[in-house]
């Protein structure tokens, strides 16, 4: 035997106006909501190539990005800035060897829109080297490679900056 339920009316309409109601909220609140909780995109982005194991070079790779952060603070604009680092300049972002990685924690703390990359395969191959692991600072993010890395990031409008000590 088969039962049929029947709806008050009332019921019914309750329903259909909370789904409406419902329907009209997010339409209403969807899109600031979805917008609050990520960021725009930065007006202006900057790869910053460190492939050099030389003090010298290194800083003026942070002082490059300071400057820029600073620049466009002052405007009120946005920016992103990645250094990348690969071949010897991965001691920049070493935690054993890197002469600026106090620098790099303290750059990294004041300005979220700073990241360092560090080139896997050269991790791997100076780990093979040197027989042991090599350790990165803790603002070190690991990319598979620190050439493909810059080739991706100019794919998405990055300029390209390779500061020289030469």
């Amino acid at each position: 035997m088969t039962s049929v339920i029947f709806a008050h009316p009332k019921v019914i309409f309750a329903h259909l106006r909370f789904a409406a109601l419902f329907a009209s909220a997010l339409i209403l609140f969807g899109p600031s909501v979805a917008s609050a909780q990520t960021s725009p995109p930065a007006a202006h982005k900057v790869a910053i190539h460190v492939d050099d194991n030389d003090a010298k070079v290194m800083n003026l790779a942070l002082n490059n990005a300071k400057n820029v952060l600073d620049y466009y603070r002052n405007k009120g604009e946005t920016v992103r800035i990645e250094i990348v680092t690969y071949g010897p300049g991965l001691h920049m972002l070493r935690a054993d060897t890197s002469p600026v990685k106090q620098r790099v924690a303290e750059m990294s703390l004041a300005a979220p829109e700073l990241s360092f990359s560090a080139c896997g395969n050269t991790q791997v191959n100076m780990s093979k080297q040197e027989g042991k692991d090599v350790p990165l600072v803790s603002e070190a993010r690991v990319v598979a490679s620190g050439v493909v890395q810059l080739i991706e990031l100019q794919e998405k409008g990055y300029a390209y900056i390779r500061p020289s000590g030469r």
